[in-house]
């Protein structure tokens, strides 16, 4: 969440830094919050000043009961129950105004860095770096689409998938679920120097969930285990998220980087029709996440290490990429600075986005209480957070079956993932 500071600080400069994500209604959820801030402000100090006036008559009342004067007690005894009555509703209200500030402050999004740039939706996006490896025209044989190939090739069994789970599930098998594994093993191989891997837990309490910004925005997004009160992870930066939950760091520690290779659960758009074929939308994929904790000076250089490694994977396999540098309009919930990295898909025609690498600021850390101590300093500061996909598969196993797809319609598995495939450098039919 945004700290509550700035409203109370410099008001204007917020709404200002609010408004480039270009939702008008923001600003007004942010003017409520500064004004029920204020409140609770009034209200502390004048609960304060009435427990202090009740501590003082309670002193005073027993010199009186010690001197005989029971009339003069038993008046200022009436005076303070007066006041403790009134202290009694101060503390209801605050607890009241506290609820709804904190509600406010946990649905509102994050303010965007100053470098993002300006726009109102993905057309205003700009691309930052790229195309590489993008062909003037393809071939027929790669401009067909993955959920053919895949199908053809007998790798790709969506059929028997929703005969198992429903709509929005898929199945790869054989060197179909081989290459999706190559994939996962390629991305953590390849950041493994300075990544440490974990292997998270794949459900979370609400109190992870909401320490991501996932909740409670997007509780209708999320997969629920309700009898346990359990989520479904969306991305390994969940759980990521709340390792160091409630822990204090020391600036020496800082940045610190993981990596994880998880299944992950989203209510995907897709059902409502869009981009249901194939891979591309699913209810369940698998991904590698790389995450980073750093103090606010390293944020920069650690969002730009993040976008050159999900860079190089995607390069490393040979697929024309290009990277786009995030407007504020079309930002997620806690984006501060956000880069995405797509590949092209001739058999779409279309370019998909195969990670997305953010700077969070310390929107996730303030949720989630991840403070570090500065080195010969006291007191202690927010961290900053930082997350990306390494690769998920679904969309780049769907490029590959489409661009090193052959003209008899077998598929040249890449250089990259060939120590992965137990041997197999070409996938034919069976």
């Amino acid at each position: 969440m945004i700290d509550v500071r700035l409203l109370r600080t410099d008001l204007d400069a917020t709404l200002a830094a609010m408004a480039r994500r270009h939702k008008p209604a923001l600003l007004s959820q942010m003017e409520q919050a500064a004004k029920l801030d204020s409140r609770l402000r009034e209200i502390t100090a004048e609960r304060d000043e009435l427990r202090a006036r009740i501590n003082e008559i309670s002193k005073q009342v027993g010199q009186l009961r010690r001197d005989g004067d029971t009339a003069g007690a038993e008046a200022l005894g009436s005076d303070s129950r007066a006041l403790g009555e009134r202290e009694k509703a101060l503390a209801n209200e605050h607890d009241g105004v506290a609820t709804e500030l904190r509600d406010i402050l946990l649905a509102l999004p994050n303010l965007p860095h100053p470098d993002a740039p300006d726009g109102k939706s993905e057309d205003d996006n700009v691309v930052v770096n790229g195309p590489h490896g993008l062909l003037d025209d393809y071939p027929e044989h790669q401009r067909v689409p993955h959920w053919e190939t895949g199908a053809a090739l007998g790798i790709l069994d969506n059929e028997r998938a929703i005969k198992i789970a429903g709509a929005m599930f898929t199945m790869p098998r054989g060197l179909g679920a081989t290459l999706g594994r190559a994939l996962c093993q390629l991305a953590l191989d390849r950041n493994a120097d300075a990544f440490e891997e974990i292997r998270p837990p794949s459900l979370v309490t609400t109190a992870s969930l909401t320490a991501s910004g996932q909740l409670p925005k997007f509780a209708d997004d999320a997969f629920s285990v309700e009898r346990d009160d359990l989520w479904a992870i969306p991305t390994a930066e969940v759980p990521l998220t709340s390792i160091y939950r409630d822990e204090i760091l020391d600036e020496s520690e800082l940045p610190i980087r993981l990596m994880a290779y998880t299944p992950c659960y989203r209510r995907e758009a897709g059902s409502a029709g869009k981009d249901t074929r194939g891979m591309l939308r699913a209810h369940e994929f698998d991904k590698v996440e790389i995450y980073a904790i750093s103090t606010p000076e390293q944020g920069a250089a650690v969002h730009a290490e993040l976008v050159a490694r999900a860079e190089g994977t995607i390069a490393a396999l040979g697929l024309p990429w290009r990277t786009i540098d995030i407007c504020t309009g079309d930002f997620g919930q806690a984006h501060h600075r956000s880069f995405d990295v797509e590949v092209f898909s001739p058999g779409t025609g279309k370019w998909l986005e195969v990670s997305s690498v953010s700077w969070v600021s310390d929107y996730q850390a303030r949720r989630a209480n991840i403070r570090f101590r500065r080195t010969g300093q006291k007191g202690t500061e927010i961290a900053h957070t930082l997350n990306g996909s390494a690769l998920a598969v679904p969309r780049v196993w769907a490029a590959i079956l489409e661009h090193y797809r052959q003209p008899d319609g077998s598929v040249v598995i890449p250089e990259a993932l060939r120590p992965y495939m137990r041997g197999a450098e070409v996938i034919e039919p069976r």
